[in-house]
């Protein structure tokens, strides 16, 4: 199993400039930096791939659907033009070095339209991932798409609902990222979620259940490490929580307090407890 810690604690974008957080990471026990995209044309793929062999880490991508952009819409141009972006940024991923793209990649967060999802919207979802499949395999990347909870998304709110669309797309390079804060709101048993998923497993995301310090609050973690043990994960366990005072990146997660005395904290403190219940597990 490999540690990770999201960008996003420190910056709300990446750049040439957030380079440095790679060794800093390094330095305090984690195997590699998760780095956010936004936009492939501008994602510096060449000085991360130039950062990760210098201080022999890792790395893994997150991304979001950007305003204008869906794979579920119903304007079959916004579809063409949201699979276009999705393989623009597989490119740009296999260009930095990493062979994991993971996020909530079928409508932009916060998209809520008063209803429950349709199944054109199902059907949209699924034949967009088919269509990139090829892209996938030519650069060697793994897609792993994150159910959200309620308040965020309506489209995929469970891993039942993440691992049937997988199922139906049918291809071992399409698989689930589970968060456990996601999944501490809509899963009534987190380890169950997590064997649920099993081989479709592609990527996890850790925090604690108010978006802070892995280990400090009610998440059931021993239950979470006892499944990945069970299902033999060996990827990245990550810490995804995000800066204080990051302006949209911040209010998108509804941060509105400081979690921690620091953001440092919650990487620093939480790297000690992962490893720690992984050693156990």
């Amino acid at each position: 199993m490999k540690f990770g810690v999201h960008a996003f604690l420190w910056t709300a974008t990446f750049d040439e400039s957030n380079l440095d957080l790679f060794p800093m990471v390094k330095q305090w026990g984690f195997d590699g930096l998760e780095v956010p995209l936004f936009d492939p044309r501008t994602f510096p793929s060449a000085g991360i791939r130039r950062t990760l062999e210098s201080h022999g880490m890792g790395c893994t991508v997150s991304a979001v659907m950007v305003d204008g952009l869906s794979l579920i819409s119903e304007d079959a141009d916004v579809r063409r033009r949201a699979r276009a972006h999705l393989a623009d940024a597989i490119k740009a991923v296999a260009e930095a070095g990493a062979s994991v793209l993971a996020g909530p990649l079928y409508s932009p967060v916060g998209y809520l339209p008063g209803r429950r999802r349709t199944s054109d919207e199902w059907r949209w979802a699924v034949e967009g991932y088919r269509e990139l499949v090829p892209v996938l395999e030519t650069y060697g990347v793994n897609l792993a798409i994150e159910p959200l909870n309620r308040f965020e998304t309506y489209f995929l709110n469970t891993a039942a609902d993440a691992v049937a669309l997988v199922e139906e797309v049918a291809h071992p390079r399409v698989g689930v990222l589970l968060d456990t804060f996601h999944l501490n709101i809509e899963e009534k048993d987190l380890g169950a979620a997590y064997r649920l998923a099993g081989p479709r497993l592609k990527h996890v995301h850790t925090c604690e259940n108010d978006r802070g310090t892995p280990g400090t609050g009610h998440v059931e973690w021993d239950a979470v490490f006892a499944a990945l043990r069970e299902i033999g994960y060996d990827g990245w366990l990550t810490i995804e929580s995000f800066g204080f005072a990051l302006g949209g990146i911040s209010a998108a997660a509804s941060i509105w307090r400081d979690l921690e005395s620091s953001p440092d904290r919650i990487a620093t403190e939480g790297i000690k407890f992962l490893r720690r219940m992984a050693g156990q597990a």
